[in-house]
């Protein structure tokens, strides 16, 4: 039988040392994903709006969901990078 005591104390103190880079880390994704979704948002909006011209439908992804989608893609590939 294996003694897991010693286990749990260095993995509780790894994840209080951890917890604040992980924060960090959200925080930046979230003002990165902020950032890109207002620049997609006109973007968005007149492909929206052109596409609905064009079919004569608003029944299509808004130009919110459209810029949110962008976004989620974009957000991403920065931090992956």
């Amino acid at each position: 039988m294996s003694d897991m005591t010693s286990d749990m104390i260095e993995t509780t103190v790894e994840t209080l040392h951890e917890a604040p880079s992980r924060k960090a880390v959200k925080t930046e994704f979230m003002v990165y994903f902020a950032i890109i979704f207002l620049a997609t948002l006109p973007l968005a909006t007149l492909t929206w709006a052109l596409s609905a011209i064009r079919s004569r439908s608003f029944t299509d992804k808004g130009p919110m969901a459209r810029a949110w989608s962008q976004a989620r893609v974009i957000t991403p590939m920065i931090f992956s990078a």
